[in-house]
């Protein structure tokens, strides 16, 4: 923007030579003449002024003893008279202007650093549902309420910083995964305990997710109802949320009741299958390709290109460069070029050595996914078959991982209230007799 304003008053690039150039540039700076572009170039120096800054030269001229020679003029107030006889080129060069100072109240582009879990086509897609898209005026948007959406929206990012500097909307952010996902499933897993039990009177029970022997128990809260070495299955009541307050003579008063918590262990078998066709289809270029020329306005593309492409199968790269006139002022306006190059499709079969390899990265891959949700292999075996249709690998694991969900529990029927309804029932049976 300074540089158009520049261009606008107008300016003057001068050489300085003699006496004491250092001396004129400290007086130019006392009188609040501003010189910019300055380069030593030996015997002389030259820089560039304003046109009334050199209008006040005469006085610092003859004390500095210095000499002072104008190489080239700048600015409009020089290019206007040139034109006072190309009226028509005139009014298309002011037309032009009031054009890019109207697109100059747009955003056109827009730049995301610091992202790292969060991919970009989320952040754009989360920008337009927030009503925030590039061709949108700069006017309506709200800088604040924009940073205040992105903190709350993504619970990892816990810094955030959004500026426009000319047609473009910078968007800083910084995430801390360790410590938001951490937080985050804290919160997740206190909101689905308030959600789920938090108007269940009774509390809840922890069960058994999957089949597996007991191999270590801590409780917290509850009373347990297996122990170490104990075989459960899949939906077994492993701490039970009714707490049992008894009388002196043993028999049960009442039940409190709390939402059962507790880590349990089991041990278990873990099974998996991955396979792989014996046949797969395998690109081969062939070196021929067609280039293009791409020119798009916002989401359009305009291409142009000699001919038609004749090619039965091919890939399309394409490279496109958005247009911008200063360092920040972007424009709708891409060029680019694009290369489609043929390639034909062969049938190839997998050699062993193939897929021993893709089967090997698969199976390190998994481990590694066992390993993250804290699941510790104690034996582990695997065979490669081939059959009819494709190779297959049977993963067989035996494993030990932490095990237990809550479920809402029902009231237990005390000690009193059963030997009342007995009571009841005996009576009942003496009339009917």
């Amino acid at each position: 923007m300074l540089q158009f304003i520049q261009y606008l008053k107008g300016y003057v690039c001068i050489r300085v030579w003699g006496y004491s150039p250092e001396r004129f540039m400290n007086l130019c700076s006392n009188h609040d003449i501003l010189l910019w572009n300055i380069e030593n170039c030996g015997e002389y120096y030259t820089m560039c002024i304003t046109v009334g800054g050199f209008r006040k030269l005469k006085g610092i001229v003859k004390k500095t003893g210095t000499k002072v020679a104008i190489q080239k003029r700048c600015g409009l107030p020089f290019f206007v008279p040139k034109m006072k006889r190309r009226k028509i080129f005139l009014i298309g060069l002011i037309g032009s202007l009031a054009f890019w100072m109207w697109m100059s109240t747009f955003i056109w582009a827009v730049d995301i650093s610091g992202n790292y879990s969060i991919s970009e086509d989320i952040f754009m897609d989360f920008l337009r549902e927030n009503d925030i898209y590039v061709g949108m005026k700069r006017n309506k948007l709200n800088i604040e309420e924009l940073e205040k959406r992105i903190r709350q929206d993504f619970g990892i990012v816990t810094w955030t910083s959004a500026k426009i500097d000319g047609t473009r909307l910078e968007i800083q952010i910084r995430e801390n995964e360790v410590e938001m996902s951490t937080e985050r499933e804290g919160e997740e897993e206190k909101g689905e305990t308030q959600e789920e039990f938090g108007k269940n009177p009774y509390g809840s029970d922890l069960v058994a997710e999957e089949d597996g022997v007991i191999v270590s128990m801590v409780t917290r809260k509850g009373v347990p109802q297996v122990g170490v070495g104990t075989e459960v299955k899949k939906g077994d009541i492993l701490v039970s949320g009714s707490v049992p307050v008894y009388n002196e003579d043993s028999t049960v008063k009442f039940y409190q009741y709390y939402d059962a918590d507790a880590d349990v262990f089991i041990r278990r078998q873990l099974r998996q299958r991955e396979e792989l066709p014996l046949h797969y289809e395998k690109k081969e270029y062939t070196g021929e390709e067609k280039k293009e020329v791409v020119l798009a306005v916002m989401d359009k593309d305009f291409i142009l290109r000699l001919g038609k492409i004749k090619y039965e199968n091919f890939d399309t790269v394409t490279d496109k460069k958005q247009v911008k006139l200063l360092k920040n002022f972007y424009l709708p306006l891409y060029y680019g070029n694009s290369v489609n190059r043929e390639y034909i499709v062969t049938d190839n079969i997998y050699t062993k050595e193939e897929v021993k390899i893709i089967f090997s990265e698969k199976l390190i891959k998994y481990i590694a996914s066992l390993e993250e949700k804290g699941v510790q292999i104690i034996k582990k075996n695997v065979t490669i078959n081939k059959g009819q249709k494709s190779w297959q690998m049977d993963m067989d694991f035996q494993v030990v991982e932490k095990t237990g969900k809550n479920i809402a529990a029902f009231p237990k029927i005390e000690a009193e209230e059963t030997e009342a309804g007995q009571e009841n029932l005996d009576g009942l049976d003496t009339e009917t007799d």
